[in-house]
């Protein structure tokens, strides 16, 4: 598990903690012709050496940056202005997989893979999470679709998607307060939510607004809340 760590240490500091903010505009702006692409991947390789810190690691050196010099230069032609974040996340989860790869041909952990592929409560946790991030997201929408249609809510000014990840991440974050056995912490959240929403809220001519989101709030966490206890009962 060491080299795990010290992999993901290496990723972590070239990446971030010794890449200045302008060796990225200027990668970005001159692609494959900027020396500052090569010295950021020599800088991985450094790093990798200096943490494993010995020689006949070398080839795993050689593979990170060779992988991580591909992966960012693919990037760096692919991504356009709408699309940084997109492949921000794509680059980071590619890094991710060479380092997991690397450390499964150098530690060759005894890791019960078949186990886990037939542990009923794998499947229960993976079908629950996506019930609760993307199936009942479409639910909550469709139930709530004709107070929206007399609202016209999606006529204000709001961040785009802003409202469906937020009650992913609401739904998530009560799953996991749950499953935890930390109950006291949904009390916490829906304490915060109910301070930001306050602005919104408190003019009596949003009566219909107020009601509108209190079914959405109400159906998300109670789909959530039923998801989470269902989990529980089928995995005890």
């Amino acid at each position: 598990m060491i080299i795990l760590a010290k992999l993901l240490l290496a990723h972590l500091a070239g990446d971030f903690t010794f890449q200045p903010r302008a060796w990225v505009h200027d990668k970005e702006k001159r692609k494959a012709k900027s020396a500052k692409l090569y010295l950021h991947i020599l800088i991985h390789g450094a790093l990798v050496q200096l943490f494993l810190w010995q020689a006949k690691y070398w080839w795993v050196t050689l593979a990170i940056m060779l992988t991580h010099g591909t992966i960012d230069t693919v990037k760096l032609y692919a991504q356009g202005e709408k699309t940084k974040n997109r492949w921000f996340a794509i680059d980071q989860l590619l890094h991710l997989i060479v380092i997991v790869a690397l450390w499964l041909i150098l530690a060759r952990p005894n890791i019960p893979y078949m186990a886990y592929v037939h542990d009923p409560a794998i499947w229960t946790y993976v079908a629950a999470i996506l019930f609760i991030t993307s199936v009942s997201g479409i639910l909550i929408q469709v139930v709530l679709s004709y107070w929206a249609h007399a609202l016209k809510v999606g006529d204000g000014e709001s961040l785009q998607h802003a409202g469906k990840y937020i009650g992913v991440m609401e739904r998530l974050l009560i799953f996991v307060f749950i499953v935890s056995g930390n109950w006291e912490a949904i009390g916490f959240l829906l304490a915060a939510k109910s301070i930001f929403r306050f602005g919104d809220l408190k003019e009596a001519k949003d009566r219909k607004l107020t009601e509108y989101i209190l079914m959405g709030t109400l159906l998300s966490f109670g789909i959530a809340i039923v998801t989470a206890m269902g989990v529980l009962k089928l995995t005890d």
